[in-house]
């Protein structure tokens, strides 16, 4: 989830307003930009998204490398302003795609809201299903298998949004998505920054070919995805 600045003098409006499960969420514009807030720290915004894009690219090009399979299964996690998700569905090379979202208003959000404009295409996609859960929940509880993991519900391993989340970057939530991976299946994760104590978890977790990808951003500095092909 990628954090920026604006240089404009412009009063953010609020669009909604919302009590979630873990606190308050909001909808604002700030000029042409859409901004998901959460209890009040700024989330994301619709200014850019090419790191949203490059996480799903970067779990399609290991699975390429790794030998390849048809019509892959994808899960993201975390739905956010829908950059993910939309590239996802833009990509005929995917089968399946489910997308988990904790968050009722941000899927309102996307389902006839202001969002729709970025997501409405993908979610009429007939290989698009929204799983409104708690993604740690989520992982530990479903039967369901994958062959591409791509999380981005924080702001990396060592940033979390809420204090549970942590527990998803750790060896009991790495071994849970590992569970879910079909075999050389890749788990990506955004972060804004890298973490090569992360990295050493997926290594000790079992995951190979453990890498991280750096991407420019338009200011700042470069977002990351951490790279890992499940073990078996």
């Amino acid at each position: 989830m990628p954090t920026t600045s604006h240089d404009s003098y412009d009063i953010p409006e609020v669009l909604d307003r919302r009590e979630g499960p873990h606190g308050e969420v909001v909808l604002r514009r700030h000029g042409a930009l859409l901004q998901i807030i959460a209890n009040g720290c700024f989330l994301m915004d619709t200014s850019d998204g090419r790191s949203e894009r490059r996480l799903v690219d970067a779990a399609a090009d290991a699975l390429t490398a790794s030998g390849g399979r048809s019509a892959p299964h994808l899960l993201i996690g975390g739905l956010g302003v829908g950059f993910s998700l939309a590239h996802a569905a833009a990509d005929p090379r995917w089968g399946r795609i489910a997308v988990v979202e904790r968050e009722r208003a941000i899927i309102d959000w996307h389902r006839g809201g202001p969002l729709a404009a970025l997501s409405a295409g993908a979610l009429a996609d007939p290989r698009t299903k929204i799983v409104e859960a708690d993604l740690l929940e989520y992982v530990n509880e479903t039967s369901d298998t994958y062959d591409a993991l791509c999380l981005d519900i924080d702001n990396g391993p060592g940033w979390t949004v809420t204090e549970g989340n942590d527990g998803l970057y750790a060896p009991a939530g790495l071994a849970c998505c590992a569970r879910l991976l079909r075999p050389g299946g890749v788990l990506a994760v955004w972060s804004a920054q890298p973490s090569p104590e992360f990295e050493e978890t997926l290594r000790n977790a079992g995951f190979q070919q453990v890498r991280t990808e750096e991407i420019p951003v338009a200011r700042g500095v470069p977002d990351v995805v951490h790279l890992g092909v499940g073990p078996g």
